[in-house]
């Protein structure tokens, strides 16, 4: 005869054991990409990233390795999706100077877009970082990004669409302190509309072919 119990235990769904939880991985991860974009790399703790992310540390580790392994996927998902406007610019754009200035337009309309934090990542995450690497890893993105647009100027100066005496170098610094002091205005509180003004100005400053 079979008891209640025997019929209980029957309808109940056998539980898997040893399984972890699962979890969309590409969702965590924008998760953690907000976390770092608003937070930081310094002043977001594993333990931030796991409630965040809805996920255990056992799990965060095995999906994404440690915090600076994530930390280094998300600079990359974040340069593919919410920083990518700058490369689309370059490639693009038929000059330097027109893809300096629709990256300086866009960088207003994303850096104080109320949908995600304000700023750029690549410029804020480095704020209070006592990681040597992860200052690397953002160092290393930023002048990579001034030196193509670097790269740009000489072409458009070897062209004759900017004068020859136009300082290559000089002009691209100039892009990449324009881009970082509008992430930090951003920050600061600074409108689309205050930033769209200041790229207008940064722009007065281009030599004309």
């Amino acid at each position: 005869m079979v008891t209640s119990e025997e019929t209980n235990a029957q309808a109940r769904p056998a539980r898997t054991r040893g399984r972890p939880r699962s979890f969309d991985r590409a969702t965590a991860l924008e998760k953690a990409l907000m976390a770092f974009w608003e937070h930081g790399y310094e002043a977001t703790s594993v333990s931030d990233l796991t409630r965040i992310m809805g996920i255990g540390a056992p799990s965060l580790y095995a999906a994404f390795g440690d915090k600076r392994t994530l930390f280094e996927e998300v600079v990359q998902v974040y340069a593919d999706t919410h920083g990518a406007f700058g490369d689309r610019a370059l490639a693009e754009e038929p000059t330097a100077r027109a893809a300096v200035e629709r990256t300086l337009r866009e960088a207003a309309a994303e850096y104080t877009d109320p949908a995600h934090p304000y700023g750029c990542l690549v410029v804020h995450a480095a704020t209070n970082c006592t990681s040597p690497e992860v200052e690397q890893l953002l160092r290393e993105r930023r002048n990579a990004g001034i030196a193509t647009v670097e790269s740009r100027i000489r072409a458009d100066v070897a062209a004759g669409r900017l004068p020859s005496g136009t300082d290559a170098v000089a002009l691209a610094r100039h892009t990449g302190a324009m881009i970082q002091g509008m992430s930090q205005q951003a920050r600061d509180g600074a409108s689309r509309a205050e930033l769209e003004a200041l790229a207008e100005i940064a722009m007065a400053i281009w030599p004309r072919g």
